[in-house]
């Protein structure tokens, strides 16, 4: 139930994150509108800066106030934020939107999957994180085939009414199925209450890490969160996750934003243009399914610098003019690495972090990638008014992608896989 319910929730976060590059073409050739590349950007922009607040400050909150509550809120509020976006009457009135959406936005993902990976266990972090990520790909496969079906009947603004009403129905029903995270209620001192949900789920409260993370915050009571982090056992795993985190995030948000765009501006039609997206999507979840799977045996960690690797490989590819099969086959294999390469950064996070940090952790990582995020939809505007969008736009994608691969490799495991399975 715990999978289930964040697993939607990320699927609508997923929803969110590509409906603004769906309605992109559609907002720039609206006579009414007008809507200008830069304007575009802009909006794009607001809602990463959002995203940013919300994913600094609300992961650190949820160590603070709980999972449930946190996670609930963040729904309800960007499904609501969203639905007003179907009746904005201006740009800037857009722009306000998307920022406050952004916030509560920010908060669902990190907080999902500290969840999940609490619940189902560190030994599956990868798979934890993959299987909740898939939610966020299928929302952006189910934004892209809504784009085709609804925008030309029914506009643009259709799409942001669609894509709220299914988050504003599902904050009820976490309110009632979703537990609160026993960790954190250990934490408080409610511990029969929080033993009571470990017995429901099978769950072991105290793993090895979770007991020496314990000792630990009791060595340095007033050690704020961000400081957690940053202690010379996790400094180092922190500062090139971040910097791993920037460059996944720069690509997931750049190509999401700005790929039917690009190949507009390299004579596709419009419908190929969005089917683009849809096939870089359904990819993606095959790519998060793969990647759960070799995660789990072989560790998030080598795992990710891979798919980092040949993120980077066809990027450069998709700059190639290829007959329209073969364009559509490199599109959707780029899709199986570039956002699966993106979450086996979530996944070493949550497997080398204790629970009594790992939203923390989670949240400064999705924050400062968040700056990855800004930057990916602003390098895409900044190629496209240039003219140059087309196929140097892949080029500078593919770089970012062999950057984070060696961000990544300066990663070192904390957690040891093998002793947490022999001792179970």
């Amino acid at each position: 139930m715990v999978t289930l319910l964040c697993w939607v929730a990320v699927l609508l976060d997923g929803f969110d994150m590509v409906v603004i590059g769906a309605v992109l073409p559609s907002m720039i050739e609206d006579p009414t509108w007008q809507v200008t590349a830069g304007e575009g950007t802009q909006i794009v922009t607001a809602g990463l800066i959002g995203m940013t607040i919300g994913a600094l400050t609300i992961g650190a909150l949820t160590d603070k106030l709980g999972r449930r509550w946190v996670m609930i809120a963040s729904v309800f509020a960007f499904s609501v934020l969203t639905l007003g976006m179907g009746f904005a009457d201006s740009v800037f009135m857009l722009m306000l939107l998307r920022f406050l959406a952004g916030v509560g936005l920010g908060g669902c993902l990190p907080t999902a999957i500290s969840m999940v990976t609490e619940f189902r266990g560190r030994a599956k972090a990868g798979s934890s994180t993959t299987t909740v990520m898939t939610g966020y790909h299928v929302g952006a496969v189910l934004t892209a085939l809504l784009a085709i079906l609804m925008i030309d009947d029914f506009g643009w603004q259709s799409l942001f009414i669609v894509g709220a009403v299914p988050g504003i129905v599902l904050a009820p029903l976490m309110i009632w199925l979703l537990p609160e995270s026993p960790q954190y209620l250990l934490a408080k001192g409610r511990v029969e209450e929080a033993e009571a949900i470990a017995a429901d789920y099978g769950m072991e409260l105290n793993d090895t890490l979770d007991r020496q993370a314990a000792e630990e915050a009791k060595a340095d009571k007033q050690r704020s969160s961000l400081a957690s982090v940053l202690t010379p056992k996790y400094r180092r795993n922190s500062l090139a996750v971040w910097g791993a985190s920037f460059m996944g995030l720069l690509l997931v948000y750049g190509l999401n934003t700005w790929l039917p765009q690009i190949m507009r501006a390299a004579d596709y039609d419009l419908g190929n243009s969005l089917g683009f997206l849809l096939v870089l999507n359904v990819g993606a979840v095959i790519g998060l399914i793969l990647a759960g799977r070799v995660s789990d045996i072989r560790s998030p960690r080598p795992t990710g610098i891979v798919w980092f690797v040949a993120s980077a490989l066809f990027l450069a590819l998709m700059a190639i003019k290829l007959p329209l099969l073969g364009l559509y086959a490199v599109v959707f294999i780029t899709g199986v690495f570039v956002f699966s390469a993106q979450n086996l950064v979530y996944a070493f996070v949550g497997e080398n972090h204790p629970s009594n940090m790992r939203a923390t952790a989670m949240g400064f990582s999705a924050g400062i990638g968040r700056l990855g995020a800004i930057s990916g939809p602003l390098l895409g505007g900044l190629l496209i008014s240039l003219g140059l969008a087309h196929p140097w736009g892949f080029f500078a994608y593919a770089i970012v992608g062999l950057f984070g691969a060696v961000l990544l490799s300066f990663t070192r495991p904390v957690y040891q896989r093998t002793v947490i399975r022999s001792q179970s």
